[in-house]
Formats: structure tokens, C-alpha cells, sequence
């Protein structure tokens, strides 16, 4: 489909980790497709957010934080994120505004030098800091780099992203609409229902279970005669210590787990649904190439 004055692009989100890509992308798309934590590295493949109005279509790119990989998994990650630099028509290089700039900050700004896609400096959690110390913060930046333009904004509480969409828009060449209007993700419900599930464990176990946790969805099926789906999930850990902290005194952690996921859930299909979840020790899976690709972690594709 196109129309004249009609524009579209693609662009990548990149950052250190926890700098707040995962909730503006959610923001900017109106639900959630991205799941969030406190907890660095969230994201582990790239997300694709479609954000459409009447003349325009911007392709998000969310892409996990960089960070020095430990494993097999964190370098897959490492190369979801420098390849998301590739190819698209503006970069949002995200950062954290209460925090000065690091090491991971210097390692993007190198990344970035090199390229002649337009960049956006995106300067998040305004809303934890006073205004008078922006200045600051973008002193440490425009110094590095020659930004097509700087934000300020709260993904949180939705502050100055609507002026940030319209840099971006500013930046995009005519073309088509690459997906339907209604269409939010390209990214199957099945990764989503996998992805809200994984961030109910992150968010009810906290420091008690790292990153070495992952989902996979066995099977989701509409009951005959009824509007009910079941789904069944297996949350795969390293150790058997992990599976105690999941499952809980009697199963009282699992069922929390269960019945938050099962509410975002239905909230995304739009009906019932019964979650039925296990745990599983699957030692080092995060260095096993076989259970990365069961997983849909395919280098291949980047």
C-alpha cells in the first residue's frame, strides 16, 4: 500500500541495559509487546513495534542492552543489538539521565561513529531529576556526537514522547505501509505469551532467580464448544535450587506467577484462558546452541 506524502521507516532503539527502551516502546505502541523489568538485559531478541497514523508508519526496533556477553545467549544478544544498527532510516540512542555516562555508553557512541544514519539523542527518566541538570547531560553526549536532534522524555509517564515521534517522523523518507494499520508487532503470539510469562518470574522471584531462566509454549488450544483457550507453558531454569524458588512452599509461587501472566494474557487475546505451567532444569542452557534455537534464538537471522 502507498500513498502520496505517506511516510514510513525503520528504527532502532539501542542502549545500555535498564535504560527504559522496553517502556517506550510499550508506550509508544499503546500495549504491552516488550516486557519490563528492573532487572538489566530483559530483552533478548529484537522486538518490532508498529507504530501507525494517518500519514505515517514507524517501525520500531527494541534491541537487548549493551552489555559484555557471559555466555553463548549473551552473545547472541550482543549481536541482535550492533546488527539493529543496519539498514534502518534513524537511530534512537537511548539513555538513562540519572546515571552519568559509562563505559556502555562510550562502547555505543564507537558504534555509532562509523555510521551515516541520522541519530537521536532520547534522554529518559526525566521525571527523577531537576531540569536544570539536562544541560549536563547532553553536554556528555553532543560532544561525542553530531545528533539529528535530542529529547528529553519520561517512557514512564509518557512525558515528551509525543515531540519525540515527531523527530522521528521528521527523519523518514515517503514510502509504504509496510503492515496493516491495526497491526502492533510482527512478532507471533506465541513469543508474546512466552515473554509476559518470563516477566512475571522476573518480577515475583527478584534477585532470587537471575537471567538463567527462559519459556517455552508447548501448546495453545481453543477448548471445543467454548471461548476458553488453554495454554501450556514450561519455564526452564539451570538449577534445581531455581526450580524450589519458582514453584514455591506448596506451589504458592507458581500460582502467582500463573495467575499474573494469565491475566496480561487475556487481556492480549481478548478471551479466557487456562495457563498451565511446569518448571524444568535444563542445566546450561544459555551455552547449548540446540536448546538456543529451540528457544528461537537463530543467529542465522541476523
Amino acid at each position: 500500500m502507498y500513498q502520496e506524502d505517506f511516510k514510513s521507516g525503520f528504527v532502532s532503539i539501542i542502549g545500555r541495559p535498564n535504560v527504559g527502551k522496553s517502556t517506550f516502546l510499550n508506550r509508544v505502541i499503546g500495549q504491552k509487546i516488550a516486557i519490563m523489568s528492573d532487572k538489566p538485559q530483559t530483552t533478548r531478541n529484537k522486538v518490532q513495534g508498529v507504530y501507525t497514523t494517518d500519514d505515517s508508519q514507524i517501525i520500531f526496533i527494541d534491541t537487548p542492552g549493551i552489555h559484555k556477553p557471559k555466555h553463548r545467549l549473551g552473545d547472541f544478544m550482543m549481536k541482535v543489538a550492533t546488527n539493529a544498527l543496519r539498514e534502518v532510516d534513524a537511530i534512537l540512542f537511548m539513555v538513562n539521565v540519572t546515571e552519568p555516562r559509562g563505559a556502555g555508553d562510550d562502547f555505543i557512541i564507537e558504534k555509532l561513529k562509523g555510521l551515516d544514519t541520522p541519530i537521536i539523542l532520547v534522554m529518559n527518566k526525566i521525571d527523577l531529576i531537576h531540569p536544570d541538570e539536562l544541560p549536563k547531560v547532553i553536554e556528555q553526549y553532543t560532544n561525542e556526537l553530531d545528533f539529528a536532534a535530542y529529547v528529553p522524555i519520561s517512557a514512564l509517564q509518557g512525558n515528551n514522547v509525543e515531540p519525540l515521534l515527531g523527530e522521528i517522523k521528521k527523519l523518514l523518507p515517503e514510502g509504504p505501509m509496510y503492515y496493516p494499520a491495526d497491526q502492533v508487532t510482527d512478532h507471533p503470539e506465541r513469543f508474546i505469551i512466552s515473554e509476559m510469562i518470563r516477566e512475571k518470574v522476573l518480577h515475583k522471584t527478584r534477585d532470587e532467580v537471575p537471567h538463567s531462566i527462559a519459556v517455552a509454549i508447548e501448546s495453545i488450544k481453543k477448548r471445543e464448544n467454548s471461548e476458553m483457550i488453554d495454554v501450556e507453558a514450561v519455564i526452564m531454569v539451570e538449577r534445581d535450587s531455581q526450580k524450589g524458588i519458582i514453584i514455591g512452599k506448596k506451589g504458592a509461587m507458581l500460582r502467582e506467577i500463573g495467575t499474573d501472566a494469565r491475566h496480561d494474557i487475556e487481556a492480549l487475546l481478548g478471551t479466557k484462558v487456562y495457563l498451565n505451567l511446569w518448571v524444568k532444569v535444563q542445566k546450561d542452557w544459555r551455552n547449548k546452541m540446540g536448546q538456543l534455537r529451540d528457544l528461537g534464538f537463530r543467529d542465522d537471522e541476523y
